[in-house]
Parts: C-alpha cells; sequence; structure tokens
C-alpha cells in the first residue's frame, strides 16, 4: 500500500474510532492525526531503505515513493497532499450538513469511498498508461515506481518491449528495479545504465515513462532526482515524456525554480573526499510542465495544462 493511502485509511480510523461530539472537535482530532502520521513518517526514515526484492503484481511492486530511510523524504510531498486531500473532504462534507451526527457518518461512508477509490487508482492507471507501450518499443525510466511497475507488467501481458533503467545515484534505485524485473515471471528484457548516460541512450529510446512524488498546480511534477535532466533530454530528442502519478499525489504547491521546493532530508553516501569537501545529494527534482507529453492519473490521460482544473475541482 502507498503511504499516503495508508495514511488516508489512519485518518479514516480517527473519524471511526472518534468521541468527538462537535464538528470542531472532530477537525481537530483530525489536524492532530495528520501531525502524528507526518512525525511518525519523519521517525521511520532511519528505517532500511528497502525491503523487497521482487516486483509482484501491479498492486504490489515496490515504488520509489515508498521508500523508507532517508530516501522517504522525497515521499513528504505526497504524504502531505493525501492527508491534506482526506481532510479537505471531510471539510466539505461538515459544510453540507448541519447535524453532528449525520456529518460523522458521512464523513465515514466517503471516506471509505475514497480510500477504496485511492487503493484502486494503480490497477486504473496500469490500463490507461498500458495502451502507449506499443510492440517492440524502448522504454526508458528513471527510479522505482509502483505506478509505473504497473503499467510497465500490464504491457507485457500483451506486448514484447525492453526497458532501460537508469542506475538511480545516490541510492541505486534504478539498479534495484532492474534486478527485481530479471527476476519477474513477466521477463521483459532490462539494461541498466549511467545516469551521466542518458544523452547517450536517448536515440534509441522510444518513449520515457517516470512516476511521481507530487503533481502540482502548475502541470509541472516532483520526482527523484535527474528527472528534471531526464526530461530536458528527451525533449531534446523528441521523445515522448510520460508521468504516472495518483490523483491523491496532486498537491497545492506552485514551484517556480528548484528552490521553491519544501525543505527535505538530503541523501548522502559514503564517499572518500576530504573534509573539506561538501557531499550534497538532495532527494528529488522540479520538472516543469512544458517538458511533460502527457500524464497517466486515475482521473484519465491529462495533458498539463489539465491539472490546475483537477486540483480545484479536488479541493474546492
Amino acid at each position: 500500500m502507498a503511504t499516503p493511502v495508508a495514511a488516508i485509511k489512519a485518518l479514516l480510523g480517527v473519524v471511526e474510532r472518534s468521541n468527538a461530539t462537535t464538528m470542531m472537535e472532530l477537525q481537530d482530532e483530525l489536524k492532530q492525526a495528520r501531525e502524528i502520521v507526518m512525525q511518525d513518517f519523519l521517525k521511520r526514515q532511519q528505517e532500511p531503505w528497502m525491503h523487497s526484492s521482487s516486483v509482484s503484481s501491479s498492486s504490489s511492486s515496490p515504488g520509489c515513493g515508498s521508500s523508507g530511510g532517508r530516501s522517504g523524504a522525497r515521499n513528504m510531498i505526497a504524504l502531505a497532499s493525501g492527508c491534506d486531500l482526506f481532510l479537505k473532504y471531510a471539510t466539505r462534507t461538515f459544510l453540507e450538513h448541519g447535524d453532528f451526527v449525520a456529518s460523522r457518518n458521512q464523513v465515514v461512508e466517503r471516506g471509505q469511498r475514497f480510500a477504496g477509490i485511492s487503493l484502486a487508482a494503480r490497477d486504473r492507471i496500469a490500463h490507461i498508461g498500458a495502451d502507449f507501450i506499443q510492440e517492440g518499443q524502448t522504454v526508458l525510466t528513471h527510479g522505482w515506481s509502483r505506478v509505473v511497475a504497473s503499467i510497465l507488467l500490464k504491457a507485457a501481458e500483451t506486448k514484447h518491449f525492453d526497458i532501460i533503467f537508469l542506475e538511480g545515484r545516490p541510492d541505486a534505485a534504478g539498479a534495484k528495479a532492474a534486478r527485481a524485473y530479471a527476476s519477474h515471471e513477466s521477463k521483459i528484457p532490462t539494461t541498466v545504465v549511467l545516469d551521466s548516460a542518458m544523452g547517450y541512450v536517448m536515440e534509441s529510446v522510444d518513449v520515457v515513462l517516470v512516476g511521481a512524488e507530487a503533481v502540482v498546480e502548475n502541470g509541472g511534477f516532483v520526482n527523484k532526482m535527474g528527472t528534471y535532466a531526464l526530461a530536458t533530454c528527451a525533449k531534446a530528442h523528441g521523445k515522448p515524456f510520460y508521468v504516472a502519478s495518483e490523483s491523491y499525489k496532486f498537491a497545492r504547491l506552485y514551484p517556480l525554480n528548484q528552490q521553491d521546493l519544501p525543505v527535505m532530508d538530503k541523501l548522502f553516501e559514503p564517499v572518500n573526499l576530504p573534509e573539506n569537501v561538501r557531499v550534497e545529494n538532495s532527494p528529488c527534482d522540479f520538472t516543469p510542465a512544458k517538458f511533460i507529453t502527457l500524464l497517466f492519473t486515475d482521473l484519465g490521460v491529462l495533458t498539463p495544462s489539465a491539472v490546475s482544473d483537477e486540483l480545484i475541482r479536488l479541493y474546492q
């Protein structure tokens, strides 16, 4: 289960167990629960990054956003977005009813439906995105994403194609993903290349497909470090650049450059350098909308310009 979905289900549990007698009390409990969820996630970032070693099904394959350890810093944006979306969902229900009991029951009912929709999001995206992978193509991807895995494994049921993974430093997420795909029953031909070789291999690539930690209001998105460089390279070579993301990762952020991203823990990998040399490995970067061809979401196939409209609809 993706971290934001788990958080949504946790907040739903708060509503179901609450002894609050007013809407204000229940809203306060939800806000407190949100903070506890966020703080707990920060603590768990100290745990090992990845325990799974295989890609299983489209609903359970590991994703870059699900990682623990220091790399989990990337997923803080998606976690906050999922929590905030549920809180907005609950508040909207409160405003529709004057009676507290009716409002609470409605929140539980709608919350269960919302959690169910979120859980099913990845499967829907898999069916949508798989149609854009054609027979004999070569797909280039970056990082380890559950939703990207769901698309590729779905497409592999009826088509033959190759995957190229960027190694994905500093945590080597791409190399770990390639190891998992190589042992999967689909037997998709898989190649790993250095991150710095993206330009070298791009001319032999047909499409680029990546996941997202967050899709933001201006139509751009946040993802594992190196995605921005990959997108600019794909644009220069005229290759389609697709982004796969669940709608609960739509975040009310409007970054104009890399410095506008929320502060996140850095990823540091031991290197043999003098003490006076600073090493900085930021976990993610921002890719502007102009580099994106299409977004595959559980709301359908979207253009970057349609993201703002969907965000308004989700949060209104």
